[in-house]
């Protein structure tokens, strides 16, 4: 038995039984396999085979160091091998050697005085600093340490060594930090890097406790504020992620994630308490997974469907915004209704979509809406798609686009598009269920869903958040999308955040709104990835190695949260009573039914 484990260990460590490796080629070792071709030694850097790499140390720190300092080093996008030594210093000796310093500072500045020099800033700074290190080390509570810190690069050829080497030295030096290379000594710095645990090049700072702490790079952002809603628990540190979205250069916010990683659960999660803080909150959502979080709250809940009594009309118009026009206003709503319109009727050439922008500036004309018009007269007047059909009639040429429009004003679809809007967003929770619309008609819907939210908005201005759930429908078609994105960019100024959710993060990219959206959108969520797209979203949000194992082999509720230019690995955390609003889980739904039916 014994005999058996030996052999499996010498085979594994190349040393195998039979022939010589070196004599019978046929025959290798892992060593073999694993070892380059050759090794070469240079002045300034080492080759192995066609890799080179390069070494330096560093020799020269500022007078003070600040936590974290070789962050920015560490998430260098480039290879490294980064190793530190720290050998502890005799303290007896250290404090000799500090009082010997003293003596030598303190004769300086009395030579000075006496000679009538004026006083040296940087003699009196240098005997303070002295007197507070020699204290400290005196009551224990620092210890002088010799610090060793040594960097390792690697490149294909000079040009790109060069280059890691120009980024790494301007990193440093902007916190007064000094490198040099390791001439003459690479072989003995590559190995003082390499994962062996020897100092070979021994070239050495001395430090005590507190800047040499800072040292340490593997640091965390704190998104911890005084106000705002709770999104989560820090990973890294167990604190809590803690801010107000508002306070934000923007506060748009997009989710993105497989199906069952959390998605709905988080924001969800996230309207609960941000109606606690007083923000209202206006969802749109696809799967009606949000109505018992409104019959909860005491939220509205509208199901736009074919056969529902909940009507919107397209042809709602907003107020002018603060220092816009009422022509501008009027312009802007109708090319959104040709894009519309597109949507419904499948595309237009060019010369049906210039009918249609004519017949739309005539049917609301016909209703006293003009340019000129005085916009607080607009609502009594609002015209519907059969409006829009009659002016169509009495132009040429528009056969074919009445054929495609009376499907929706005479036909299946006309209780639903033909219609004077007749819900209301008064409510702290107004959600608009969309599950029970066929396919087709969902992206029109969200479309027409969001031209009244946005109508609503530019009347009063408060903080509210609006989530769009499955937000690939409207990416779908170029005039859905842009219209996502104007919203997504213009929403600041009303007071409105917005939240995209998708799981279908490919189509979402492919679109040529999709980055811009999440450029403009300060908070990201990023759940659990397909294996598929994983690497289209850590190039896109630049991500470590490490963050891209959470995002693929992560527990549902965790991810990668960004908020600004800080990001961390956060796990979404509800307390009972929240789990049992917000839970989508089919058991615990059944539970939840079944305790209420008992009166529990």
């Amino acid at each position: 038995m014994l005999d058996d484990i030996k052999g499996k260990i010498d085979d594994l460590l190349g040393k195998e039984k039979g022939p010589d490796p070196t004599t019978d080629p046929s025959t290798l070792s892992i060593k073999d396999i694993i070892a380059p071709s050759f090794i070469e030694e240079e002045q300034k850097y080492l080759k192995f085979g066609e890799k080179l790499s390069k070494s330096f140390f560093v020799f020269s720190y500022p007078h003070y160091l600040t936590s974290g300092w070789l962050s920015p080093i560490v998430n260098l996008d480039a290879q490294m091998d980064i190793s530190f030594f720290i050998h502890p210093v005799d303290t007896g000796e250290t404090l000799k050697r500090l009082r010997k310093k003293l003596t030598e500072v303190q004769a300086q500045m009395s030579e000075n005085r006496e000679k009538g020099l004026v006083r040296d800033p940087i003699l009196t700074t240098a005997y303070q600093d002295l007197e507070e290190l020699r204290d400290r080390l005196q009551s224990a509570e620092e210890r002088m340490f010799k610090l060793g810190l040594y960097i390792t690069i690697y490149g294909d050829n000079d040009k790109e060594i060069s280059d890691i080497e120009t980024s790494l030295r301007s990193i440093f030096e902007s916190k007064v930090v000094y490198v040099k290379p390791a001439l003459f000594q690479q072989k003995e710095a590559f190995v003082s890097t390499a994962p062996y645990g020897l100092d070979k090049l021994q070239t050495h700072t001395r430090m005590n406790t507190r800047p040499l702490s800072s040292i340490f790079p593997f640091i965390s952002a704190n998104l911890s504020s005084d106000e705002g809603i709770l999104y989560g628990v820090n990973m890294h540190n167990n604190s809590l992620v803690l801010f107000d979205r508002f306070s934000l250069e923007n506060p748009n916010q997009v989710v993105f994630g497989t199906s069952g990683s959390g998605k709905s659960y988080l924001v969800k999660l996230q309207s609960i308490r941000s109606l606690m803080a007083g923000t209202e909150v206006i969802v749109i959502d696809p799967e009606n997974e949000y109505k018992t979080l409104a019959e909860e709250v005491g939220g509205q809940f509208y199901n736009i469907s074919l056969g529902s009594d909940s009507h919107i009309n397209p042809f709602d118009l907003p107020k002018p915004g603060p220092g816009e026009r009422p022509g501008d206003t009027l312009r802007t709503n109708i090319v959104n209704l040709v894009g519309f319109i597109r949507i419904m009727l499948g595309g237009l050439s060019n010369e049906e979509d210039a009918m249609i922008d004519q017949a739309l500036k005539e049917t609301y004309a016909a209703k006293d809406i003009t340019p000129q018009s005085d916009p607080d007269t607009w609502d009594d007047k609002i015209p519907i798609l059969s409006d829009l059909e009659d002016v169509l009639e009495s132009m040429e040429g528009t056969g074919s686009l009445l054929i495609r429009l009376r499907r929706f004003t005479r036909g299946a679809y006309s209780e639903f598009f033909n219609r004077y809007s007749n819900v209301s967003m008064d409510n702290k929770l107004t959600v608009f269920g969309i599950r029970n619309l066929e396919d087709e008609l969902r992206p029109m819907a969200m479309f027409m869903i969001m031209r009244y939210i946005w109508k609503t908005i530019t009347r009063s201005q408060k903080r509210r958040i609006l989530i769009i759930d499955e937000a690939w429908w409207m990416m779908q078609n170029e005039d859905g999308a842009s219209f996502l994105f104007g919203l997504v960019k213009r929403s600041r100024k009303y007071g409105l955040g917005v939240t995209t959710i998708t799981q279908d993060v490919a189509d979402f990219m492919k679109s040529e709104y999709g980055k811009p959206i999440i450029t403009n959108s300060a908070l990201r969520f990023l759940l659990k990835q397909s294996p598929a797209v994983i690497d289209m979203i850590q190039k896109t949000f630049n991500l470590t190695d490490q963050e891209k194992y959470i995002l693929l082999e992560g527990e549902v509720g965790e991810g990668v949260f960004f908020a600004g230019k800080k990001h961390v690995a956060m796990k979404v955390i509800a307390s009972y009573t929240e789990d049992q609003i917000i839970t989508s889980t089919p058991e615990e739904v059944q539970k939840i039914r079944e305790r209420k039916i008992k009166g529990v």
